[in-house]
């Protein structure tokens, strides 16, 4: 009796997905997988709200992704006519670097020893070196950076240029900051222009 049973679940299971599917339910279903996956940019700005906020970014940025991963939450931007990346990452539980670490003499050793922890992963950084410091505004302050220039692996690019900076809320979190593009194409500016939007 049991088995019977079974038999009239599973043939009234699939005559009901046949039914949703013949009423457009495979759409539907694709809709909301793709809408997760990549959302409109309001929704992108509703889930960076715990990063920053990202709403007075102009528009030459567009918003890719918006996340939580391995405990940080994180913001990755594009500038849509040059291409360069920008991140930002909510590191106030784990930092991965801090202020002293980006103004301190060691700041290379300290990238160095970061690249060997993503060494496996989708991308590899090698030749990591320190060209300028400087200072950019982000959260409504003053926050200290460095420019690199690397060259990367496993990536169709060769040569990247950047900066890494660390900034600090108005409420004290640290916030991790990265731009970067290739080396011929990286602009300071686009990222000075970033970043100050966020706050």
């Amino acid at each position: 009796m049991g088995c019977l049973k079974n038999i009239c679940m599973a043939i009234l299971l699939a005559l009901a997905f046949i039914g949703f599917m013949s009423i457009g339910g495979g759409r539907l279903a694709k809709n909301i997988i793709l809408n997760y996956l990549n959302p409109p940019q309001n929704e992108l700005v509703k889930r960076a709200e715990k990063v920053g906020d990202f709403s007075q970014i102009n528009d030459e940025f567009e918003l890719e992704r918006a996340a939580g991963i391995m405990g940080y939450n994180g913001v990755v931007a594009e500038h849509r006519a040059s291409g360069q990346k920008l991140i930002v990452v909510d590191t106030n539980n784990k930092p991965i670097l801090t202020k002293e670490d980006i103004q301190s003499d060691k700041i290379d050793e300290k990238l160095k020893s970061l690249t060997q922890k993503v060494k496996y992963q989708a991308f590899q950084v090698e030749d990591l070196k320190i060209t300028k410091r400087g200072t950019l505004n982000s959260y409504g302050k003053e926050a200290p950076y460095v420019k690199f220039e690397a060259k990367a692996k496993k990536l169709p690019i060769g040569e990247v240029a950047g900066i890494i900076s660390v900034a600090e809320t108005k409420n004290g979190e640290q916030r991790l900051l990265v731009s970067a593009n290739e080396k011929k194409r990286y602009s300071q500016l686009i990222s000075d222009e970033f970043f100050k939007a966020v706050k």
